[in-house]
């Protein structure tokens, strides 16, 4: 996920943080779409890059946010922003995944300079892998936006024990991504970051049938009620907005969801 005119010198490689979030991304049905309301809602400067002409790079003061890719690049997903997370072999991953319950919606596929697929878990949230060079400016990516990304599931012990085996958390290679127990939800360290988040509930209570299991991505911003308010002026609305909160959970005019929070 590198972009255009990058230097060999500020390019990190997967392998050195596997495990943990390395890029988020939108399919959207309407590139143009998606860039006139991102660009008002959170003030995202767009651009091409290495992937071609269906795929778009966002920043903010130059530094790198997300990316938007058409849905015929990646044949016809739902329209969703999903979390990429580092690998050191994607084929190897995939089979991982596949082993323990996953699906395989895409891939893996090659995006030089480096190799991507698209997953679901055992409960069907979709997440994605990627095997290569990360996108210049990748730490200043993970210091900036988005803040974390968060799995609502029927039940985060099992989800982590899927995804702990799949992208080798808590394992004992060196650099292997952290995973804690805290305030009744799992949480993912990397390099001392809290870069995941997987949530299904109070301890005590059983998993919940009911709930559709699904990444969601939290974006730092300065102001959540002008991000709320673009939102609404521009096609999208507001699905979760409580009074005082310091977040909002908003949809776009392709219904993808996503999570603002006050920096």
């Amino acid at each position: 996920m590198n972009s255009h005119g990058a230097l060999a010198s500020e390019v990190a490689a997967s392998d050195s943080v596997f495990g943990a979030p390395c890029w988020v991304s939108l399919t959207a049905r309407d590139l143009r779409t998606a860039e006139r309301f991102y660009a008002a809602v959170l003030g995202w400067e767009w651009r091409e890059g290495r992937l071609g002409d269906e795929y778009r790079f966002a920043s903010v003061h130059g530094v790198p946010v997300a990316g938007v890719s058409a849905m015929d690049s990646l044949g016809q997903m739902a329209v969703a922003w999903t979390p990429y997370f580092a690998v050191s072999n994607a084929d190897r991953t995939v089979s991982r995944s596949q082993e323990r319950g996953g699906t395989t919606a895409v891939g893996p596929l090659s995006f030089p300079p480096g190799r991507a697929a698209l997953l679901a878990d055992r409960d069907g949230a979709v997440f994605g892998i990627w095997e290569g060079e990360l996108v210049v400016g990748w730490e200043k990516w993970r210091g900036a936006a988005p803040t974390f990304a968060e799995l609502h599931t029927r039940n985060a012990f099992d989800a982590a024990i899927f995804y702990g085996e799949v992208l080798g958390w808590a394992s004992a290679e060196p650099g292997a991504c952290e995973v804690d127990y805290e305030d009744e939800e799992v949480v993912l360290r990397s390099q001392g970051d809290v870069v995941a988040r997987i949530h299904s509930g109070a301890v005590d209570s059983a998993p919940d049938p009911a709930v559709r299991p699904r990444w969601q991505i939290h974006f730092t911003v300065d102001d959540v009620e002008a991000c709320v308010r673009a939102a609404r002026a521009h096609g999208g609305s507001v699905l979760l907005r409580e009074e005082g909160s310091a977040e909002a959970v908003l949809r776009d005019p392709d219904g993808a969801r996503f999570v603002v929070n006050a920096r």
